[in-house]
């Protein structure tokens, strides 16, 4: 304690030091620990696994986390590992309001489930009968949240709501809020599957369902994953043969075409799932890797850190150990002693780090968009900061403790000892690792931040900005049009366009077209995404034309037509020119099948995230439209918000008015990178301090060591400059082998990283220039005060011994 108290800026630098990258471990690790918790708090979570599915046709090759409504029963059936199944078919946001009442509250997500929920998952219910819930059509459970919103947890059975303002369901029970990290955070109202007609009905052609199956104690999935592909023989073909007579296994495969079923752990789906009609968003197992990697080398640079501003200030103590050892000390107790010190600043280090991170913590979730908090109760917490105490101090401090222990008492009392070729390649090594790392973390944010900058900028092929999109504009029932008429005359509306369909985050599905010629040849057959939308929409959301015409409503015909985008056109196999005039029918093999035609082609856009290729997809006019998008010249938002919501109070009096704007919805698609973008500037920020902590210390290290050195040179005529320039050099020339080593390795990780990117940036060379550039300029200003510093000293004071 005498010592640390003497060398107190030493022992704060050094316990501030261990304190950042402790709390900036922390707080990663609680992030991580939060993301790997993902569904585990369900019963025999390890024994559910979820139903998917890969299918390859009519051009597109799809992973879907959906199936067929039959495979649930069908699984069910076929395999006695199985002891149950589940499906759950999502609809997204629902207007809710009690039968007695004109005002709506909104739901922000809805499901229908089968009655198997809950044993399935372990759910219990709050209120209500766990056996009869969810038995019978038009019943559903809702969540407490949900609940007392509407009337109350106890007066909840029985009660009689109107969901959409169309269809009645009574209350059967009502559930504890789901946690939110759970795949079913969102979701708050659960309807009886019994009361979906399409659930019962037999189409192994359409996947609208996420399955879930749990398995017995003693059974294998991996079982499963071979009988799982005979389905396709067995039940797939057989179920689509009324719209493609004659078609088998054998000419489905030698078409090009394929359909896996495989099964993922329900506690993977979080980090290991990006599928087609995920439940809930999901992160991705990268992003944890990239963390996990993060919080481990800013401990270990932590510790490097502390090893490094130890071994600079040990030459101070080496008379002290030279004495010591000649007064009888053996080697194994001045270890002792230096461990124990290395101990007293490693859990004064904990201490504070642990409350940085309590402090942080509020931040910190608002960056990582979580709810975590720390977990106080719990003994494994506390046991696991006890034991990283000990292994952080045994880590830290055993270099050091074993440096100094090894001085010889004859040459530190002569001034001559204290240093070691040796200790000083394992010091250049741990400067060469730390700048290494922080070089690879610098140009991990350059990469992150040039992609989220590609993505803002390039050409979406739509116009995203000042549009504002108005939901549920349905419930306004037939006064639909008149909305929308009375919105354009707003003084600042340019246009505005009524669907269900537009390029941001929403549920959307597949349709097969199959062209006039070869309607029933499985290999014409072209798998679009269709779109109902009405004559404005094109003009509104600023589709560039590239052949044929938009929508006209001089047009009767046009009721049955569509427009295409280039990827459709890809996939068909003609020229935008040639598509035109095109007649095309939904499906396959009908008697009198209604056709349409291709009146148009538009350039592709995007529609869903960067890291998926643009798909195939087709606009047809539609009578029918859950939302209005509303394209804005006005700087003034707040009175255009206003204006339009006056409106929508005359033509749907006591139904929420809820709106986004399009590029919201847009930047909250790469939420997680940009989170990720954050995260690593702000760690890559902490690193770099760090860092600069060591080679600060290994500056002062090397300018103590080299004192006389340096006397004799000034004696010789040697200048300030001169001397600085040369003690700087040695500290660069480690920098620089620290930035040769880094830029492969991350130039590489980057390149995996941008992988899950369809469309990205490339890895530019400027970008490791600016990276090294940066790591350089960092040692330089740290290294160049302690040069200075010592370049400055009279030669008289570090000659005077001579």
């Amino acid at each position: 304690m005498r010592s640390l108290k003497k060398q107190s800026f030493f022992t704060l630098l050094n316990t501030m030091g261990l304190a950042i990258g402790i709390a900036g471990g922390l707080l990663i690790s609680l992030y991580i620990h939060d993301e790997l918790s993902y569904d585990t708090m369900f019963a025999d979570a390890n024994r559910i696994h979820r139903v998917n599915a890969d299918i390859k046709f009519g051009g597109e090759d799809r992973k879907f986390a959906v199936t067929p409504a039959p495979m649930a029963e069908t699984i069910d059936n076929d395999f006695s590992e199985v002891e149950l199944a589940t499906r759950f078919r999502t609809r997204g946001s629902m207007l809710v309001r009690k039968s007695d009442t004109e005002v709506n509250v909104k739901e922000v997500q809805s499901t229908f489930v089968d009655s198997t929920f809950f044993k399935m998952f372990g759910v219990d219910l709050l209120v209500g009968d766990v056996k009869t819930a969810l038995k019978s059509p038009n019943t559903l459970v809702m969540t407490k949240s949900a609940a007392e919103k509407h009337f109350g947890i106890n007066d909840a059975i029985g009660q009689n709501l109107l969901l959409n303002n169309t269809e009645t369901y009574t209350v059967s029970g009502v559930i504890d809020d789901l946690p939110k990290n759970s795949f079913l955070r969102d979701y708050s109202i659960f309807m009886a599957m019994a009361g979906y007609d399409d659930s019962r009905v037999v189409n192994w052609a359409s996947n609208n369902y996420q399955t879930f199956i749990k398995l017995i104690p003693s059974a294998r999935v991996e079982d499963l994953q071979e009988p799982l592909q005979a389905f396709l023989g067995k039940y797939v073909i057989p179920g689509v043969q009324q719209y493609m007579p004659g078609i088998t296994e054998e000419q489905f495969k030698a078409a090009g075409n394929h359909l896996i079923y495989s099964t993922i752990p329900l506690t993977d789906i979080h980090l290991k799932s990006d599928r087609v009609a995920e439940i809930s968003g999901n992160n991705t197992i990268q992003s944890i890797y990239i963390l996990s990697f993060i919080a481990i080398f800013l401990i270990v640079l932590a510790c490097v850190n502390f090893m490094n501003l130890s071994t600079a200030h040990s030459l101070k103590r080496a008379k002290e150990v030279g004495i010591r050892k000649t007064l009888g000390s053996n080697k194994r107790e001045l270890i002792r002693q230096f461990l124990i010190e290395s101990g007293l600043v490693s859990f004064g280090s904990l201490l504070v780090a642990l409350v940085l991170a309590i402090l942080a913590l509020p931040y910190f979730n608002d960056l990582a968009d979580k709810d975590i908090s720390m977990p106080y109760a719990s003994p494994f917490f506390w046991l696991i900061l006890f034991a990283s105490g000990i292994v952080l101090a045994l880590f830290s401090g055993s270099y050091p403790a074993f440096f100094m222990s090894k001085f010889i008492p004859v040459k530190v009392l002569k001034g001559t000892g204290g240093n070691s070729l040796e200790g000083e390649k394992i010091r250049n090594g741990l400067v060469i690792f730390q700048f290494a790392i922080s070089v690879f973390l610098i140009i991990g944010t350059l990469v992150v931040y040039r992609q989220l900058q590609y993505i803002q900028n390039k050409d979406l092929g739509f116009s995203k900005e000042q549009v504002l999109i108005v939901n549920d504009v349905f419930t306004a029932g037939n006064q639909v049009a008149s909305f929308k008429e009375e919105v354009k005359k707003l003084g600042f509306v340019n246009n505005a366009t009524l669907s269900s369909f537009f390029p941001t985050p929403s549920g959307r599905s597949d349709t097969v077209f199959a062209p006039e010629e070869g309607a029933t040849d499985q290999e014409n057959a072209v798998s679009m995404q269709t779109w109902g939308v009405d004559h404005d929409y094109v003009s509104t959301m600023g589709f560039e034309i590239i052949a044929g015409r938009d929508f006209d409503r001089a047009f009767k015909n046009d009721s049955t037509s569509i427009i295409i985008n280039e990827s459709a056109i890809a996939t068909i196999g003609v020229s935008p020119e040639a598509a035109v005039g095109m007649r095309f029918t939904q499906g396959f093999g009908e008697e009198n099948p209604e056709y349409f035609t291709i009146i148009g082609v538009v350039k592709n856009f995007h529609f869903s995230p960067f890291r998926e290729e643009i798909e195939a997809l087709s606009l047809h006019l539609s009578n029918f439209a859950s939302s209005m998008a509303v394209k804005l010249e006005t700087d003034n938002f707040s009175n255009a918000i206003a204006s339009i919501e006056g409106i929508w109070n005359n033509v749907a009096p006591g139904q929420p008015f809820d709106y986004y704007f399009m590029e919201d919805s847009f930047n909250d698609t790469y939420k997680s990178e940009q989170r990720l973008g954050r995260i690593f500037i702000i760690f890559t920020t902490l690193s770099i301090l760090i860092a600069c902590l060591g080679l600060f210390g290994l500056a002062a290290f090397n300018a103590e060591k080299r004192t006389k050195e340096i006397g004799v040179r000034k004696v010789l005529g040697a200048s300030v400059g001169q001397i600085s320039y040369r003690l700087t050099m040695d500290f660069i020339k480690l920098v620089g082998i620290g930035i040769l080593i880094s830029l492969p390795i991350g130039w590489y990780a980057m390149n995996k990283w941008l992988e899950d990117f369809s469309y990205r940036i490339e890895v530019s060379w400027w970008m490791l220039a600016i990276a090294a550039s940066l790591a350089v300029g960092i040692a330089i200003i740290t290294v160049s005060y302690q040069s200075i510093r010592a370049a400055v000293v009279n030669p008289v004071k570090s000659l005077r011994t001579e």
